[in-house]
This record gives C-alpha cells, sequence and structure tokens, in this order.
C-alpha cells in the first residue's frame, strides 16, 4: 500500500490542468473566490512553465498557497491528537515540512497546461464556522472529477482547511492515521523528515 502522505500526490491529478470558463461571471462570496484565485494562479504558471521553470513555480504557488490553504491548521488536523503534545518548536518545522510537501505536489503535478477546465460553483454552503465551496476538474472527453474545499475565516481571509475528493473523502482523514503514526513511533522529527523527503522528490521530478 502506497504511504498515506502520497495520496496528497493523486490529489493533484496530474493529468488534470485548467482553463477558466470566460463566460462564467466571479464568484460573490469570498470563500468561492478564494478558490477561483487560487485556480488562476495555478493556470498562469502552467502556461508559464517552461519560462518559470521548477524553482519559479515553486516560489509562485508558494505563494498563492500560503494565501489560499490555512497550512498550521492543516498541519495540526492531519496530525490529530497528539499535535497538543508538541512542542512550539517541533509543531514550526512540521509546519513549514507539511508547506514543503503541499507545495512541491503542485509544482510536480501541475506542470503544463493542455486546455482542461475547471468550474466552481458560486453557491457556498454555510456549516458552522465554514464554509463548503464545491468545484470540477474536467479532462477533455472525461467525466468531471468533485473537489469540495471546506474554508475557514482566518485573519480576515477565507481558507482551505481539508479537500474532499470526489465529494466525499476528506484529504486530512486520509493522512491522519499515518501523520499519527509516525509522530507516536518517532516524534515529531520523524514526520518532518518524511515529509521533507516526500517533498525532495516531488521537486527532483
Amino acid at each position: 500500500m502506497k504511504p498515506i502522505w502520497s495520496i496528497a500526490v493523486a490529489f493533484c491529478l496530474a493529468f488534470l490542468t485548467f482553463h477558466p470558463l470566460a463566460a462564467r461571471a466571479e464568484a460573490a462570496d469570498p470563500a468561492a473566490r478564494q478558490i477561483e484565485v487560487f485556480y488562476a494562479t495555478l493556470l498562469d504558471t502552467m502556461k508559464r512553465s517552461d519560462a518559470l521553470g521548477a524553482s519559479g513555480r515553486y516560489d509562485e504557488l508558494a505563494t498563492t498557497i500560503d494565501k489560499t490553504f490555512d497550512l498550521p491548521q492543516m498541519t495540526a488536523l492531519s496530525v490529530g491528537p497528539d499535535w497538543a503534545t508538541i512542542s512550539p518548536e517541533d509543531r514550526a518545522s512540521l509546519i513549514a515540512a507539511f508547506r514543503r510537501m503541499t507545495v512541491a505536489n503542485y509544482v510536480a503535478n501541475f506542470a503544463s497546461f493542455d486546455g482542461q477546465k475547471f468550474t466552481v460553483d458560486p453557491v457556498v454552503q454555510t456549516r458552522g464556522a465554514d464554509r463548503i465551496v464545491k468545484s470540477e476538474l474536467a479532462p477533455k472527453g472525461e467525466t468531471p472529477i468533485a473537489f469540495i474545499y471546506r474554508m475557514r475565516e482566518s485573519g480576515g481571509t477565507w481558507k482551505i482547511v481539508d479537500i474532499f475528493l470526489d465529494g466525499s473523502v476528506s484529504q486530512i482523514a486520509m493522512r491522519r492515521s499515518d501523520f499519527a503514526a509516525t509522530v507516536r513511533s518517532g516524534g515529531a522529527m520523524a514526520l518532518v523528515k518524511k515529509l521533507n523527503t516526500l517533498a525532495d522528490k516531488l521537486v527532483a521530478g
């Protein structure tokens, strides 16, 4: 079985690329708009892949991922209850490694543009403090794949805290058992090493 953290690579779906629907108005809801802006930046880096190179795409995607993903919250949720026992220094190292892995996934798996399409549903659901934003990624001639983003306000901005593949499979839930097991068996730095190793492999291609 593949390591759980490698499932994040599958979430990126390397065969998918995006193209905005020119006839569609921008979403009014700020959470949905965040996803539209993220996709637009991702699309731009894909179109300029040759000019930017892997390092240039990494830098640009890191900036937009920082703005769109609540990486500290996602790291804590992925580790689970053991997060409370981890020192502030090790937490910072885990967040940094989680960030590297997240950015590297997008760099490795969205490296070219081939005209596929994406849509973001402007109708956003509210669930307690969270908002649910639905989107679809559509390869040419194939059935669209649903991605649902759970978003939470942080510092006045709506940010992703979880992603549901095909509308039901939680990325956080899939990661948690592996992340927690690694922390319990080897400590926080064992998970840091694992995530950084994965990020290095993804960027190296």
